[in-house]
C-alpha cells in the first residue's frame, strides 16, 4: 500500500475481489444446473426405456412407441430379441440423454 499526502491510493481494490467472488459463483451455480439437468434427463430416459420395453413385450412397437412418448422420451429403437420369449430391446431419448433397456414377457 502506498501513501500520498497522507492518503491510500489502494482504494477499490475489495470491489475486484467481491465481484471476482460473485462472478465465480454466478458460474459454479450454473455448472451445477446444467450437471443436475443431465443427470434428471439421463434417470427420465431409463425409466421410459424400462416402461416402454415392458409395454413392447405385449402390445409391440406401438405399445413401447406410446409408453415412451407418456413419459416424455422418444422411441429411437426397437428390436424383437427372440419372438418365442417375447424379448424385445429397446432404445429411448430425452433431451441429450438416451437409455437402452430389454424385457421378457413372463411366463
Amino acid at each position: 500500500m502506498s501513501r500520498r499526502h497522507g492518503r491510500s491510493t489502494d482504494r477499490g481494490q475489495a470491489v475486484v475481489v467481491v465481484l471476482a467472488a460473485v462472478v465465480l459463483a454466478v458460474v459454479c451455480t450454473v455448472a451445477l444446473a446444467r450437471f443436475g439437468a443431465s443427470v434428471s434427463d439421463h434417470e427420465r430416459a431409463q425409466a421410459a426405456a424400462d416402461a416402454a420395453a415392458l409395454a413392447g413385450t405385449d402390445g409391440g412397437r406401438a405399445a413401447a412407441q406410446q409408453i415412451a412418448s407418456a413419459n416424455g422420451a422418444v422411441l429411437t429403437a426397437f428390436t424383437v430379441v427372440d419372438a418365442a420369449s417375447g424379448t424385445v430391446l429397446v432404445t429411448v431419448v430425452v433431451g441429450a440423454s438416451s437409455a437402452t433397456a430389454r424385457a421378457t414377457r413372463a411366463p
